[in-house]
C-alpha cells in the first residue's frame, strides 16, 4: 500500500502518543467534563458540545471514545493525523484545529468534517479549490485572535466581517462560525472578558446575516478554562488534557 504521507514535507520529530488509558478512567473524565458543561450553560442554551482533542493519543485510545458516544475528535498535524485514520473507527468525525498550511489542504480535505482555523484568503481559496475538485462543501470556522497575541494566528475582530463578505466567492467552503484560543496565563477576569467579546462578535455577525455564512458554532475553551467558556457562550469546547489525566 502506498504511504499517503510519503510526498509531504517533513514536520519535525514525531511526538510520543499516549497508547493506553484505563477505560473506567477515561469514562469518568468524560463524564466529569459533560457534567461541568451541563452545569455551566450559557443562559437557556443547550450545553456546549465536547470535542475530544486526540492529537496526543494513539488510535488505541481514540477508539475507546466510541463506547462513550464521543465521536467528534480533533487533530492538528497532518503527518500525525493521517496514519491514525486507517486504525480508528469510521464513525469518528475529524475536526481540524491546527494552523493549516495551504500545501497541506489536499491531504485532509476529504477526511475532515470541519476546519476550525480558517484565517486568511489564500487558505479559503485553496480549501475552495480542493473541495470543488472532489465535489464537497467543507464547513469552516474563522479563527479570531481576540487577545491580539502576536505568536498566535487569527484575524482581529474588526477584520472578520469584511472577510466573511468575501466568502460567497468560495462555494467549496461554508463558514459556520468562529473559533478562538485564549492566553494560557490569563486570569479568570481576563478570560471572561475575552470569551464575552467572542460571544458578542458571534452574535453581531449572526445578526449581520452575511450571504452564504451561518453563525452556528463558537469554538472556544480548553481543559483549563472550558467551564468559563461554556458560561460565556461557547457552543464547542476543545478538551484534551482533562480527558487523559
Amino acid at each position: 500500500m502506498t504511504d499517503p504521507t510519503q510526498d509531504m514535507p517533513r514536520e519535525g520529530q514525531q511526538p510520543q502518543l499516549l497508547q493506553v488509558i484505563d477505560q473506567n478512567r477515561l469514562a469518568k473524565n468524560v463524564s466529569n467534563v459533560l457534567s461541568e458543561l451541563t452545569k455551566n450553560r450559557y443562559g437557556n442554551c443547550a450545553p456546549a458540545k465536547l470535542l475530544a482533542v486526540t492529537k496526543t493519543v494513539a488510535p488505541t485510545v481514540i477508539n475507546q471514545f466510541k463506547a462513550l458516544d464521543i465521536l467528534d475528535i480533533a487533530e492538528n498535524r497532518v503527518q500525525v493525523a493521517l496514519p491514525k485514520l486507517t486504525e480508528i473507527a469510521p464513525e469518528f468525525r475529524i475536526h481540524w484545529i491546527g494552523r493549516l498550511q495551504t500545501n497541506k489542504v489536499k491531504y485532509i480535505i476529504d477526511k475532515v468534517c470541519m476546519i476550525h482555523t480558517l484565517d486568511r484568503i489564500p487558505l479559503a481559496q485553496e480549501i475552495d479549490k480542493r473541495a470543488r475538485d472532489i465535489g464537497v462543501v467543507v464547513p469552516a470556522l474563522v479563527q479570531v485572535n481576540i487577545a491580539h497575541e502576536p505568536q498566535k494566528s487569527g484575524m482581529t475582530a474588526q477584520e472578520v466581517l469584511p472577510f466573511l463578505q468575501q466568502m460567497h466567492q468560495y462555494p467549496g467552503l461554508k463558514v459556520e462560525g468562529l473559533m478562538s484560543m485564549m492566553p494560557i496565563n490569563a486570569s479568570e477576569e481576563e478570560l471572561r472578558t475575552f470569551f464575552g467579546a467572542m460571544r458578542t462578535l458571534f452574535d453581531h455577525l449572526r445578526d449581520e446575516a452575511v450571504d452564504g455564512v451561518e453563525m452556528r458554532e463558537l469554538s472556544m475553551g480548553m481543559s483549563n478554562d472550558y467551564a468559563i467558556a461554556a458560561q460565556e457562550g461557547a457552543t464547542i469546547v476543545r478538551i484534551g488534557t482533562a480527558l487523559y489525566r
